[in-house]
């Protein structure tokens, strides 16, 4: 290895509560999307080191399946006091190898900890129910126990809030944990572990691992993980859920989407529009809740030419410079993929509005960025509307009717998010009735709940029956066992065989 890249530093593996120096010969650089710098290099785990992961949370779940409820809750307190006293350090980390702005880093880092708030309580979610006497002298009761080694699979564009969709629950419900952060970022995601084992976590309970493929593969076949957890592509979401499903676990992924934007005439203009710019290309709309089409409907179709103007006005340039509205793309790979996708739109006649490609930063030309990109005229085979861009570009469609929109959203595949700009009550109420969408915003453009709800995204855009956060979490990260008690008095001789199923 040249003295050069011996002055990078390798991101480790983390395994029974240390840093675990990787024993590969793959590896991969952690790029400054911004700069083009080669800030970090992550391995691809071997299959030994993989077993080593799983095998330690085996162990370490021995104990702590049977550490006390307060005890863990006590760990999760001290855990959410760390994160929020190194909010700055974890999102210059999430700037650096991501490219979002600090002020969206930060606020990612926000939301992450809600979830760890949200353990928190967990002396009070994992309460199970009881019936006395459900029958004579029986009494029937729930408890929820954990399921063991969990894992978890984590994409590149939330690097500290996806993590936090996972481990934290799953933890505090008493299993141990393996976890595969996105290769492209890791360094905000392996800073979250260490603060979890400084806020007094016993070793082994909290394992990463780093890879691609091969790794996500040996996380869903070993005998000994019991759940996968996915956030991630459509096509790799697929891939992981069945097969951890076939190799007989819990399976739940998060995938991809087209999330939809209803303007009604009637709504706050302003507000409106603010909104729907900032949810379509913030974080350089590499979010799967990015509002990246919007419905305009009526008379709102006439906002269109203040929709481009404001979005022309946005700053692009890198995430450290926090006057700027949108930073650069992950990657060259993406943003070369997102402007691939925007010319197929030009090519199959949708209207380009505004074109960020070839957008360049002084002092950054090196830098993934491209500018706000807006489609009009776009129908529904649009390449720009089938596919996720991920990336800056918004779709505007028109409708006359609010009916006709609800259509149009409803014969879309993607059930992740949508929202519905009005100050209607009623006009508000009919969508989310008739909307057929997991998440729905009202007078809100990226409608992800508050914690202690769940994640409820729906049709190709999830897979499985639970999703992260809230009480479904719980029910994901635990087995429901019920017992089903009677106690004789010591001299009952009882009243001879009973050969039915009655508990009379």
């Amino acid at each position: 290895m040249n003295q050069a890249l011996t002055q990078i530093p390798a991101v480790p593996l983390h395994i029974g509560g240390k840093h675990h120096a990787s024993s590969t010969t793959e590896w991969r650089d952690v790029v400054n999307p911004a700069t083009q710098e080669i800030v970090a290099r992550v391995p691809f785990s071997t299959t030994a080191e993989v077993e080593l992961a799983i095998s330690t949370a085996k162990e370490a779940f021995k104990t702590w399946r049977n550490t006390p409820l307060a005890a863990r809750m006590r760990i999760m307190l001290k855990y959410q006091h760390l994160i929020r006293e190194n909010i700055g350090a974890l999102a210059e980390l999430i700037t650096r190898e991501h490219g979002k702005t600090l002020p969206d880093a930060e606020g990612e880092v926000m939301r992450g900890l809600e979830v760890v708030e949200h353990a928190c309580s967990i002396a009070t979610l994992q309460l199970g129910e009881i019936a006395e006497n459900a029958a004579n002298g029986v009494d029937v009761y729930n408890i929820y126990q954990p399921l063991g080694v969990g894992a978890g699979i984590t994409a590149f564009n939330f690097p500290v809030m996806l993590p936090c969709f996972m481990f934290p629950i799953a933890i505090a419900c008493g299993n141990t944990f393996v976890l595969k952060p996105s290769e492209q970022d890791p360094s905000s995601t392996m800073y979250l572990v260490e603060l979890m084992y400084q806020a007094g976590l016993p070793a082994g309970v909290l394992n990463v691992v780093h890879g691609g493929a091969d790794v996500v593969n040996l996380l869903c076949d070993h005998a000994d993980i019991k759940a996968v957890s996915f956030i991630g592509s459509t096509a790799v979401g697929t891939h992981v859920y069945r097969r951890a499903s076939e190799s007989g676990k819990r399976a739940q992924s998060m995938m991809g989407a087209k999330n939809h934007c209803v303007v009604l005439a009637d709504a706050n203009k302003e507000q409106a529009i603010n909104n729907l710019i900032g949810a379509a290309f913030g974080a350089a709309g590499q979010r799967c809740m990015a509002n990246s089409v919007v419905v305009l409907v009526g008379g709102a179709r006439s906002w269109l030419p203040d929709i481009v103007a404001r979005s022309k006005a946005l700053k692009v340039g890198p995430g450290s410079d926090r006057e700027a509205d949108l930073g650069p793309m992950v990657s060259k790979s993406a943003m070369q993929r997102a402007e691939k996708l925007i010319q197929a739109g030009v090519d199959e006649g949708a209207q380009l509005l505004l074109d960020g490609r070839g957008h360049q930063v002084a002092g950054f030309e090196g830098g993934n960025f491209m500018g706000p990109t807006i489609f009009s005229k776009v129908n529904a085979t649009n390449s720009v509307y089938t596919q996720e861009i991920f990336g800056p570009a918004m779709c505007v469609v028109e409708t006359e009717t609010l009916d006709e929109a609800i259509a149009f959203i409803n014969a879309n595949p993607n059930g992740n998010g949508t929202s519905i700009f009005t100050s209607s009550g009623w006009a508000g109420r009919k969508f989310q009735n008739e909307i057929d969408v997991g998440q729905v915003g009202i007078n809100v453009a990226i409608p992800v709940p508050v914690a202690y709800f769940s994640f409820t995204g729906s049709r190709a855009s999830k897979l499985g029956d639970l999703g992260p956060n809230g009480k479904q979490a719980l029910y994901f990260w635990t087995q429901t066992k019920t017992v089903t008690a009677r106690w004789f008095a010591p001299d009952d001789g009882g009243s001879g065989v009973n050969t039915t199923i009655s508990m009379k």
